[in-house]
């Protein structure tokens, strides 16, 4: 009896020890209520560092939740008129996606969106999408676009010529016979941009916000590679992409955090009366401040561009030290052209001393590539604030003094 009883207590322990490993290994989603996985490769895992807009939770059975926000709407509630007048205005708060392994037949929690990755054919509406493709060298699987406007990529524009892409119109005026020809897993898309979208969602293609270019920090945006990366089995790659990128980033930063005399910076052009620049939380503003630079405006809350009348902008930038413009001009781009276009522009004293920091997109693939290049972008930027810092026979990629 009492050897019967010992062996009942020593079962009991172990199912007791038993029980305290499983639970100690596994956790439970407060939002759904689905068990998360524990084994997660590290090399494929995908874990957002600097971007906001996504978070990436792994369950049970090979499911991501992944869970889409615009990284930028909080910043923006600073200005309820235009807050109320925004294209975002009425856009959800917060779009899930289920990514699910092809032959996986684990349950999706409700309210979240089922794909079926990797996906094989995707249209993209931005360069910034684009770019993250070509990033990954993913060409393959780009198979609709908007438009070859300010494209210069060899490889997409010969495909484009050869039918492999298709152009299915611009927002507003989308062509779905096209749209449908192309025959897409995905359609990625920018949400809080006006126009068109409902015309696509009658095609019942699955529609994938990508808000990469509303994420106030430099790195964030370069980061949404790793989202794109999960509908397209990519993710060791893209883990591996965006490091390298990280670290020539930081290490450029690093060098400029050094200097003692930050400048003074302004951004934008007047256009029909108002100046479009961009806001104190734009992740060019960021990069400003991280090229060892002050921005005139940083201490707006906005991360979008903002209109202000030239007066508002004369006042806080009469005297800054530099100007930073961005254009698609026709021909050579100059001070006579500058003032051309506006005359009270020379009374800046960024144009008397010469000190524009221009760059044409029309002259190279800005939009294409930038993206994924914050760390070129800011060392052309370290280049003209802190040209010392750089050797003596750096060439600048995209911005550059206007002579």
């Amino acid at each position: 009896m009492e050897r019967l009883t010992c062996e009942i207590l020593i079962g009991l322990v172990a199912i007791l020890i038993v029980c305290s490993c499983n639970n100690k290994n596994s956790t439970t989603d407060a939002a759904t209520g689905m068990e998360l996985s524990t084994e997660v490769d590290s090399a494929t895992a995908i874990i957002p560092e600097y971007a906001e807009g996504f978070s990436v939770k792994y369950l049970a059975g090979g499911i991501r939740l992944v869970d889409v926000k615009d990284p930028g709407r909080g910043a923006d509630d600073g200005n309820d008129e235009l807050a109320s007048t925004s294209p975002h205005a009425n856009m959800p708060n917060e779009y899930k996606l289920a990514l699910v392994a092809k032959d996986s037949r684990g349950e999706v929690p409700e309210g979240y969106t089922r794909i079926e990755v990797p996906i094989e054919r995707a249209i993209c509406m931005t360069s910034l999408q684009i770019s993250n493709l070509s990033a990954l060298g993913c060409h393959d699987n780009l198979v609709g676009l908007t438009g070859t406007k300010n494209l210069y990529n060899e490889d997409i524009l010969q495909r484009v010529k050869d039918g492999k892409i298709l152009k299915i119109g611009m927002e507003g005026n989308f062509d779905t016979e096209k749209v449908m020809a192309a025959n897409p897993d995905i359609i990625f898309i920018s949400p809080f941009k006006k126009g068109g979208y409902e015309v696509i969602k009658e095609t019942g293609i699955t529609l994938v916000p990508h808000l990469g270019y509303k994420e106030p920090h430099p790195l964030g945006q370069a980061e949404w590679i790793k989202y794109v990366a999960m509908f397209l089995g990519k993710e060791a790659e893209a883990n591996e992409v965006f490091e390298g990128i990280k670290e020539r980033y930081n290490s450029v930063k690093a060098l400029a955090a050094q200097v003692d005399h930050r400048p003074t910076v302004f951004s934008g052009e007047i256009h029909g009366g108002n100046w479009f620049a961009i806001g104190g939380k734009n992740f060019l503003a960021r990069m400003f401040h991280d090229a060892g630079a002050r921005y005139v405006l940083e201490d707006d809350t906005h991360s979008g561009g903002i209109p202000i009348d030239f007066e508002q902008m004369y006042l806080r930038a009469a005297e800054a030290d530099y100007w930073r413009i961005l254009n698609s001009y026709q021909g050579e781009f100059s001070y006579e052209a500058l003032k051309a276009s506006n005359s009270r522009n020379a009374d800046f004293k960024a144009f008397k001393e010469r000190h524009v920091i221009y760059c044409n997109m029309k002259a190279g693939p800005y939009y294409e590539s930038t993206p994924v290049e914050p760390d070129v972008l800011l060392k052309d930027l370290v280049g003209v604030f802190h040209p010392e810092l750089l050797p003596s026979d750096y060439k600048p990629i995209y911005y550059r003094l206007l002579r």
